[in-house]
C-alpha cells in the first residue's frame, strides 16, 4: 500500500493541487496531513483526492472547528493535534512536530512503527533503529524554495522524497 504524506501547506492552493494531482498519479490508498493547512477555505482544494485524507492540526490553525466540518464534508478527517494510525500492520504517529517532548518521546520512546511530522519545513526521512521517521518538508515552498511530499511504501517500510514541480 502507499501513503502519501504532506505537511505544511499554508494556504498554497495551486501546491495542493499539484500535490493532489501527484498522489492520485501514485494511486496512494490514504493520505497523512501533519498540519498547517490554515484556512477554512483549503479543504476544498483536496476534493479531488481519490482517497481518504487523515489529518492533524498544526500550530497555526485558528479556525479549527470549520477546517474539521469542511473536510468532514468531503469525507475526510481531522483528528486534533495527535492521530495513532494502524494500517497495514504498521502503527503511525501523526503529528505537526511544533510540541518538541511529544516528537522527542515518539521518536525515542514510543511502540510505533513510524513518526509522521512537519512544522520544520525540512524534508528528512531517517530511520531510528527500525522505526522509520518521516518529515515531507513543506508542501507550500515559503521558507526553502522546494515544495516538497512523501509517499509511504507500506510493504518495504520506506519512504520517498518527492518535489512538486
Amino acid at each position: 500500500m502507499k501513503i502519501g504524506i504532506i505537511s505544511d501547506t499554508h494556504d498554497n492552493v495551486y501546491l495542493i493541487e499539484r500535490a493532489v494531482d501527484l498522489f492520485n498519479k501514485e494511486g496512494v490508498s490514504l493520505v497523512l496531513h501533519a498540519g498547517d493547512f490554515i484556512s477554512p477555505f483549503v479543504p476544498r482544494w483536496f476534493s479531488k483526492l481519490k482517497c481518504k485524507l487523515i489529518g492533524v492540526y498544526g500550530n497555526n490553525e485558528n479556525e479549527r472547528a470549520l477546517l474539521a466540518k469542511r473536510f468532514s464534508e468531503l469525507g475526510h478527517e481531522i483528528r486534533g493535534y495527535f492521530a495513532l494510525i494502524n494500517v497495514e500492520g504498521l502503527k503511525i504517529a501523526l503529528l505537526h512536530g511544533h510540541d518538541a517532548d511529544l516528537l522527542n518521546w515518539l521518536v525515542d520512546e514510543a511502540n510505533v512503527d513510524v513518526v509522521v511530522y512537519g512544522h520544520t519545513h525540512r524534508p528528512e526521512v531517517k530511520y531510528r533503529g527500525d522505526k522509520l521517521i518521516v518529515n515531507p518538508g513543506e508542501a507550500c515552498g515559503y521558507l526553502t524554495g522546494r515544495a516538497t511530499v512523501a509517499v509511504l511504501d507500506t510493504e518495504e517500510k520506506k519512504a520517498t522524497l518527492l518535489e512538486l514541480k
